[in-house]
């Protein structure tokens, strides 16, 4: 056989093997973007959920929902992580993606589905707790936008700081990361609710925001935490370099 009959039998061979890995390829993305959506959705669902009850009959306290959302971020890394990698956040998504250890070309597939996860989630709430303006449970900010922006800021940058920590460096506590994370979620609460309402995750705002109307100050939760975000991925990645080089 020449060169030629060899060249033809190898080229069909070839796109259908093409094909196959183009497939396998969205059917991953698939997967993980269907991840991606459903953590988002019980993230938001159980969290902002806790507010809208609380609002409502005042039997959850301010406690009872800073421990919600903790819990329902940990439970939901153990459950997706080894899936999509349990980002539930846009700002966490870009961050990875300008830091090279995420594909830009799943950047946009998983923003829709935080989004969307978001926006549904809020929707539920609303059609089965509250459709009053009394119960927003969203963010807005208690003092200043500028307050609140700054709060944000910092808050977002410990959540990264604590993520890049205990699961994007090989040296990390492996199993313990998902606690480790959901604890930072509960004390940035804590500290961040009373000002802002500790979003941390613009996803988090939007849907609430876009079901109930209301879209006061909406960018102060966009703004402060991909800024917060990116920060603190970009300080850890320069301390993590600063060790290796000096080991």
């Amino acid at each position: 056989m020449d060169g030629r009959s060899q060249a033809k039998v190898s080229s069909p061979s070839l796109r259908s093997a093409s094909l196959l890995l183009k497939k396998a390829s969205a059917s991953l993305l698939l997967r993980k973007c269907l991840a991606e959506l459903l953590a988002t959705y019980f993230v938001v669902f159980a969290g902002c959920g806790s507010v809208a009850v609380n609002k409502i009959y005042g039997s959850v306290t301010f406690p009872g929902i800073c421990i919600t959302w903790g819990l329902v971020v940990m439970a939901m890394i153990y459950s997706t992580g080894h899936i999509s990698g349990a980002h539930f956040n846009p700002a966490v998504t870009f961050a990875f993606a300008v830091l090279k250890t995420f594909p830009w070309i799943e950047v946009l597939p998983y923003w829709v589905s935080q989004f969307l996860g978001s926006f549904l989630a809020s929707g539920t709430l609303r059609l089965i707790l509250t459709s009053k303006k009394d119960h927003f449970f969203g963010t807005l900010p208690v003092g200043s936008d500028f307050q609140s922006l700054v709060t944000e800021f910092v808050i977002s940058f410990l959540l990264m700081f604590v993520i890049c920590g205990a699961s994007a460096d090989e040296r990390a506590i492996g199993e313990l990361g998902g606690l480790a994370i959901g604890g930072a979620i509960t004390l940035n609460v804590f500290v961040g609710g009373p000002v802002s309402g500790a979003s941390m995750n613009p996803a988090r705002s939007f849907g609430p925001a876009v079901v109930m109307g209301e879209y006061r100050a909406l960018w102060v939760y966009f703004l402060g935490p991909v800024a917060g975000i990116l920060a603190a991925a970009f300080v850890y990645k320069f301390i993590k370099i600063k060790e290796t080089d000096e080991t």
